[in-house]
């Protein structure tokens, strides 16, 4: 369906030479001479990367259907990640070339919710925080605090982080999804 610049906002999706962006920034801007038109910022929702785009006032731009599903994780087996969709009960297989930052946050049954365009997978959001056991650190020290500093430590599912001189093996951590770092001891 085409919409005139006007119908814009934030967090639309559109088409944008056959691939779906995410409107994530935009400003309309009305000259005092000439037509008005709109700045955008517009993420690609399968590379992930931003490009800046003007429409001009008599441009129809074209929506961009984009499916959500919230899925629940299963099992990994090799080099795929096995969901199972909230909805249909359908198992959805994802190869982990699709999900290469995501994996080191899927721990069974966490929930995420993917998005689909064309039946084909763009990305998939995970949980803000996520909590995980910590399986491998150096031993803390009597007085370390949390101001001491920082070591390495690797989690139940494969991925390395930073985390406080305190925090042992067996401990349980929230981390922060979006950035990879350590929250809070739970």
């Amino acid at each position: 369906m085409a919409i005139s610049i006007n119908q814009l906002k934030a967090a639309l999706t559109i088409l944008i030479y056959g691939e779906a962006y995410a409107v994530v920034e935009l400003n309309h801007v009305k000259p005092g001479k000439g037509a008005a038109f709109v700045r955008t910022k517009l993420k690609n929702l399968k590379t992930g990367s931003i490009i800046e785009r003007t429409f001009r006032g008599d441009e129809k731009i074209e929506e961009a259907f984009v499916e959500q599903k919230k899925l629940q994780f299963s099992y990994r087996a090799g080099d795929s990640f096995h969901f199972l969709d909230q909805n249909t009960f359908e198992e959805i297989v994802i190869p982990q070339d699709k999900i290469k930052e995501e994996t080191g946050y899927l721990k069974d049954n966490v929930e995420v919710t993917a998005f689909f365009f064309n039946h084909e997978l763009l990305n998939i959001n995970l949980p803000i925080s996520i909590e995980l056991k910590v399986i491998q650190t150096e031993a803390g020290l009597k007085g370390d605090s949390s101001r001491a500093g920082t070591k390495p430590a690797k989690l139940e599912t494969g991925k390395a982080i930073q985390v406080p001189l305190f925090i042992n093996e067996g401990d349980f951590i929230k981390v922060d999804t979006r950035t990879g770092e350590y929250l809070e001891r739970v």
